[in-house]
């Protein structure tokens, strides 16, 4: 069973500019910048044990991902991932609605990735607002925090289809939180 560990914190532009910073200083190697579609889907077995199935369209690669969350909501979350990539994202979509799952939401992300030693750094944009996710074990995770200076940011402690049942647009079923097209 794969499980991930990290940490979220809402940022201020401030914030994000100030970690950007610390991650310079600390020297975090800059690993490369999305742009990512994910579609969440919810229905039986899923909705039933809190699980979420998702297809993620990132740099032209489509990845089918299953979560659970492990636990309660403590600062750091655990929770079973799978992931395995996909050929074709619209086969995919037509496999999962005919097992009976349907889309409900979709949100894009723009992510920026970075390594410090055993973690992943990541900073994320969102239509509702600016995040920053740390991944690792515990204590790395505790190390990162104390390095980037962000034991004193806003955890968040709900996860991105959550904010995005939140703070999108519900047009029908589907909620979406889209980057407005320019």
């Amino acid at each position: 069973m794969a499980v991930e560990i990290e940490k979220k914190y809402l940022l201020t532009a401030e914030q994000r500019a100030g970690v950007l910073e610390s991650l310079k200083r600390i020297k975090a190697v800059f690993i490369r910048e999305d742009f990512e579609e994910n579609i969440i889907y919810q229905g039986g077995i899923l909705t039933l044990e809190g699980a979420v199935l998702r297809i993620r369209k990132v740099g032209g690669e489509t990845i089918l991902t299953y979560k659970k969350r492990l636990g309660d909501q403590t600062a750091v979350k655990r929770q079973v991932e799978h992931e395995t990539r996909v050929e074709d994202a619209a086969r995919m979509d037509e496999i999962i609605g005919c097992l009976g799952f349907e889309k409900a939401l979709v949100y894009e992300k723009r992510r920026g990735i970075w390594r410090l030693d055993e973690v992943e750094i990541v900073l994320d944009e969102l239509p509702f607002g600016l995040y920053m996710e740390i991944e690792g074990t515990e204590s790395s995770i505790s190390r990162a925090e104390k390095l980037l200076g962000a034991s004193s940011l806003r955890i968040e402690h709900l996860t991105y289809p959550h904010l995005t049942q939140k703070f999108g647009e519900k047009k029908g079923k589907l909620t979406e939180a889209r980057f407005p097209l320019n």
